[in-house]
Protein backbone atom coordinates (compact mmCIF):
# COMPACT_ATOMS: atom_id res chain seq x y z
CA UNK A 1 0.00 0.00 0.00
CA UNK A 2 1.31 3.42 -0.95
CA UNK A 3 0.05 6.58 0.67
CA UNK A 4 0.40 9.95 -1.02
CA UNK A 5 -0.04 13.28 0.76
CA UNK A 6 -0.07 16.52 -1.20
CA UNK A 7 0.70 19.93 0.24
CA UNK A 8 1.53 23.43 -0.91
CA UNK A 9 -1.74 24.51 -2.45
CA UNK A 10 -3.32 27.86 -1.73
CA UNK A 11 -4.58 31.14 -3.09
CA UNK A 12 -2.30 33.15 -5.35
CA UNK A 13 -2.71 36.04 -7.75
CA UNK A 14 -2.31 35.58 -11.46
CA UNK A 15 1.35 35.63 -12.40
CA UNK A 16 2.37 34.20 -9.06
CA UNK A 17 4.00 30.91 -8.13
CA UNK A 18 3.35 27.92 -5.93
CA UNK A 19 5.25 24.73 -5.27
CA UNK A 20 3.28 21.59 -4.62
CA UNK A 21 4.79 18.65 -2.78
CA UNK A 22 3.70 15.04 -2.63
CA UNK A 23 5.16 12.83 0.06
CA UNK A 24 4.93 9.11 -0.61
CA UNK A 25 5.22 6.10 1.64
CA UNK A 26 6.92 2.96 0.42
CA UNK A 27 10.46 1.72 0.36
CA UNK A 28 10.84 1.65 -3.39
CA UNK A 29 9.77 5.18 -4.29
CA UNK A 30 12.72 5.54 -6.62
CA UNK A 31 11.17 2.83 -8.83
CA UNK A 32 7.83 4.61 -9.22
CA UNK A 33 6.68 6.81 -12.03
CA UNK A 34 4.93 9.80 -10.47
CA UNK A 35 2.34 12.13 -11.90
CA UNK A 36 0.35 15.25 -11.20
CA UNK A 37 -3.24 15.64 -12.35
CA UNK A 38 -5.82 18.33 -11.76
CA UNK A 39 -9.56 18.70 -11.76
CA UNK A 40 -11.31 22.02 -12.13
CA UNK A 41 -14.94 22.50 -11.07
CA UNK A 42 -17.29 20.96 -13.60
CA UNK A 43 -14.46 19.45 -15.64
CA UNK A 44 -12.84 16.07 -16.06
CA UNK A 45 -9.59 15.29 -14.32
CA UNK A 46 -6.68 16.02 -16.62
CA UNK A 47 -3.03 15.16 -16.82
CA UNK A 48 -0.57 17.88 -15.85
CA UNK A 49 2.89 16.36 -15.66
CA UNK A 50 4.79 13.14 -14.98
CA UNK A 51 8.28 12.12 -14.02
CA UNK A 52 9.57 8.63 -14.72
CA UNK A 53 11.62 6.57 -12.33
CA UNK A 54 14.73 7.40 -14.39
CA UNK A 55 13.97 11.13 -14.42
CA UNK A 56 12.30 11.62 -17.78
CA UNK A 57 9.51 14.17 -17.73
CA UNK A 58 6.53 15.24 -19.76
CA UNK A 59 3.95 17.99 -19.51
CA UNK A 60 0.53 18.94 -20.76
CA UNK A 61 0.74 21.59 -23.45
CA UNK A 62 -1.20 24.00 -21.25
CA UNK A 63 1.54 24.07 -18.60
CA UNK A 64 4.66 23.53 -20.68
CA UNK A 65 7.21 26.22 -19.97
CA UNK A 66 5.47 27.31 -16.76
CA UNK A 67 5.46 24.19 -14.58
CA UNK A 68 8.40 22.00 -13.60
CA UNK A 69 8.18 18.55 -12.05
CA UNK A 70 11.01 17.11 -10.01
CA UNK A 71 11.63 14.40 -7.45
CA UNK A 72 13.83 13.80 -4.43
CA UNK A 73 14.12 10.06 -3.95
CA UNK A 74 15.93 10.48 -0.64
CA UNK A 75 12.82 12.24 0.69
CA UNK A 76 10.24 10.11 -1.16
CA UNK A 77 8.83 13.34 -2.51
CA UNK A 78 7.79 14.70 -5.89
CA UNK A 79 7.35 18.41 -6.52
CA UNK A 80 5.49 20.58 -8.96
CA UNK A 81 6.84 24.09 -9.29
CA UNK A 82 4.17 26.26 -10.84
CA UNK A 83 5.12 29.67 -12.20
CA UNK A 84 3.20 32.31 -14.14
CA UNK A 85 -0.03 30.95 -12.77
CA UNK A 86 -3.26 31.76 -14.58
CA UNK A 87 -6.87 31.68 -13.38
CA UNK A 88 -7.32 28.67 -15.68
CA UNK A 89 -4.91 26.74 -13.46
CA UNK A 90 -7.44 26.82 -10.62
CA UNK A 91 -8.19 23.22 -9.68
CA UNK A 92 -7.65 20.51 -7.16
CA UNK A 93 -4.24 19.01 -7.86
CA UNK A 94 -3.69 15.31 -7.28
CA UNK A 95 -0.51 13.33 -7.01
CA UNK A 96 -0.46 9.78 -8.37
CA UNK A 97 1.95 6.87 -8.28
CA UNK A 98 2.56 4.25 -10.94
CA UNK A 99 4.32 1.71 -8.75
CA UNK A 100 4.79 -0.83 -11.52
CA UNK A 101 6.22 1.78 -13.88
CA UNK A 102 3.94 0.57 -16.65
CA UNK A 103 1.84 3.64 -17.29
CA UNK A 104 -1.02 2.85 -14.94
CA UNK A 105 -1.47 4.99 -11.86
CA UNK A 106 -2.31 2.72 -8.93
CA UNK A 107 -2.42 5.15 -6.04
CA UNK A 108 -3.77 8.66 -5.63
CA UNK A 109 -3.54 11.37 -3.05
CA UNK A 110 -6.50 13.30 -1.73
CA UNK A 111 -5.58 16.48 -3.52
CA UNK A 112 -4.65 20.04 -2.70
CA UNK A 113 -6.61 23.09 -3.81
CA UNK A 114 -4.93 25.71 -5.99
CA UNK A 115 -6.85 28.91 -6.60
CA UNK A 116 -5.52 31.63 -8.89
CA UNK A 117 -7.25 34.97 -8.72
CA UNK A 118 -7.31 37.41 -11.63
Amino acid sequence: QVQLVESGGGLVQAGGSLRLSCAASGRTFSNYNMGWFRQAPGKEREFVSAIRWFGGTNYADSVKGRFTISRDNAKNTVYLQMNSLEPEDTAVYYCAADVNANGGYNYWGRGTQVTVSS
